[in-house]
C-alpha cells in the first residue's frame, strides 16, 4: 500500500518572500522591548553626587574606625607591645562610630544605587577605556559594599549564616571597598567637581515637571538616615538609651546591669566551684592564689567601659586586684606582658595576650566585683580581666592562669 504523501505547496518567489517579511517585522508580534528611558531631577548627576558625599564620608569613618578596632583585637607581634591604653574610653568611642556610620550608609547606600541605576541601561555599554574603568569600579565597589554592610549588620546581632570566618572576610573587604571607591572617585573626579555644590558651573537645572524636587529625596534620605541612627547609636552612646528601639542590646539590659554576650553555660563554666578554684601565675617567682587570698590582696576600685565589636558599650564600676601588683609579686620585669587563660572549654578567645602598656596600667584590673557585688557566673565568676580601651572579647572571663610573657 503506498504511503499517502502531503502535496507540496508552492515555493514563494523572491519578491512575495520579502514583502511577508517585513510584514512581521512591522507586526508587533516580533518587536524588541526598547530600553527604558530615565530623566528627571532625582537621577541627574548632582543629586547623585549630593548622596555620594555623605555615603563616601560614612565610609571613610566606617573603614578608619574598622582598621583601630581590628588592630586592637588582631594586633600583628610587633603592634601589640605598643597598643595605648588610654584614652580609657577610647575603643568605646571608635566601635561605636564604627557600628554607627556602618548602619547609617545602608540607607545613603540605596539612596545612591536608587540615583544612579538608570545608567545601567545606557547603551553602548562601553564607550571607552575610562568607562570601562568607571564601569568595572562600580561593579566592585556595589558588591563589596552590600556583602560589608549587611555582613556588619548581621554581626551587631550574633548571626552568621555563612560558612567563613567573619572577621578575616570583614578586613579583607574592607580594602576592596575603599580600593574600588577610590578608583571609582578618580574616575568620575569631572563629574564630582562639576557637580559639587549649587554654584557649580557644569550643574545643570533640568526643569520641575520631569519629578519630584531633588530637595525634598535629599530631605527624606536625612530623615531616614537619622531615624537608623537615633534608634539604634543609644547602644553605645547611653544618653540616647531611652531612644535605642532598633538596636540589638540595650545597655541596661543583663545581669548587674550589664549586657552579656558569651554566657556561662555556653562556655561550659558553670560548675565552678569558689573552694575548689585556684588562681596559677607562672613567672620568674611563680605562684598559686586561691579567691580568699586574692581578696585578701590590696583591693581598687574602677570605672570603666566594657565596650563589644557589635557597637555597644557600657560604663561600669569594677573592683579586684591590680595585674601591675598581681605582676610585681611573680617577679616579671618592667617591660613584661602577660598571657591569660580561661576556664571557658571552647571558643576561640580562650587565650588572651596582653602587651605591657595594658599589663602595667594601674586601671586594669582582675575583677572580683562589678557594680559593687561579687561577679554573676556570666559575667566571669571567680575573676575577669578588666583592662582600658580594649575590645570586650578581650576582657577575659573566669580566668584561671596568668603566664608572664617577655
Amino acid at each position: 500500500m503506498e504511503r499517502m504523501r502531503t502535496p507540496r505547496l508552492p515555493r514563494p518567489k523572491r519578491p512575495e518572500l520579502r514583502d511577508r517579511i517585513q510584514r512581521l517585522k512591522r507586526s508587533r508580534l516580533f518587536e524588541l522591548p526598547a530600553f527604558p528611558v530615565f530623566s528627571g531631577r532625582l537621577h541627574d548627576p548632582r543629586t547623585a553626587t549630593s548622596i555620594g558625599r555623605w555615603l563616601g564620608l560614612a565610609f571613610a569613618v566606617c573603614f578608619v574606625t574598622g582598621l583601630i578596632s581590628h588592630y586592637l583585637q588582631r594586633p600583628p607581634d610587633w603592634l601589640a607591645p605598643l597598643l595605648p591604653s588610654r584614652p580609657a574610653w577610647g575603643y568605646r568611642v571608635t566601635q561605636g562610630l564604627h557600628v554607627a556610620s556602618g548602619i547609617a550608609a545602608i540607607p545613603l547606600l540605596f539612596a545612591k544605587l536608587w540615583t544612579v541605576y538608570p545608567r545601567l541601561f545606557v547603551r553602548p555599554v562601553v564607550r571607552s577605556v575610562r568607562h570601562l574603568l568607571e564601569r568595572l569600579s562600580i561593579g566592585v565597589l556595589v558588591a563589596a559594599a552590600v556583602f560589608q554592610l549587611f555582613t556588619g549588620l548581621l554581626n551587631t546581632v550574633q548571626w552568621y549564616p555563612w560558612p567563613f570566618s567573619f572577621v578575616p572576610v570583614h578586613y579583607a573587604t574592607a580594602w576592596v571597598v575603599a580600593g574600588a571607591l577610590l578608583l571609582h572617585v578618580a574616575v568620575k573626579w569631572p563629574d564630582i567637581r562639576d557637580h559639587w555644590s549649587r554654584r557649580s558651573p557644569g550643574t545643570l537645572e533640568l526643569p520641575a515637571q520631569d519629578g519630584p524636587d531633588r530637595r525634598s529625596l535629599l530631605t527624606g534620605v536625612t530623615l531616614a538616615v537619622g531615624a537608623v541612627t537615633v534608634t539604634t547609636v543609644g547602644q553605645s552612646f547611653t544618653p540616647l538609651k531611652k531612644l535605642d528601639l532598633l538596636a540589638p542590646r540595650h545597655p541596661d539590659h543583663g545581669q548587674q546591669g550589664l549586657p552579656v554576650n558569651r554566657t556561662a553555660a555556653a562556655a561550659g563554666t558553670t560548675s565552678v566551684s569558689a573552694r575548689d578554684w585556684r588562681l596559677t601565675v607562672v613567672g620568674p617567682r611563680p605562684y598559686e592564689l586561691t579567691l580568699d587570698d586574692l581578696r585578701a590582696l590590696p583591693q581598687h576600685e574602677v570605672e570603666l567601659p566594657i565596650a563589644c565589636v557589635e557597637g555597644w558599650s557600657r560604663n561600669a564600676h569594677w573592683g579586684g586586684v591590680r595585674i601591675m601588683d598581681l605582676l610585681e609579686l611573680a617577679g616579671a620585669p618592667p617591660g613584661a606582658g602577660l598571657r591569660f587563660v580561661s576556664l571557658e572549654r571552647r571558643g576561640a578567645y580562650k587565650v588572651m595576650d596582653m602587651g605591657r602598656t595594658y599589663a602595667h596600667d594601674p586601671l586594669t584590673l582582675l575583677a572580683l566585683r562589678l557594680n559593687g557585688e561579687v561577679l554573676s557566673p556570666d559575667h566571669g565568676f571567680p575573676a575577669r580581666v578588666i583592662a582600658p580601651n580594649r575590645p570586650g572579647v578581650w576582657q577575659t572571663k573566669w580566668v584561671t592562669r596568668m603566664e608572664v610573657t617577655l
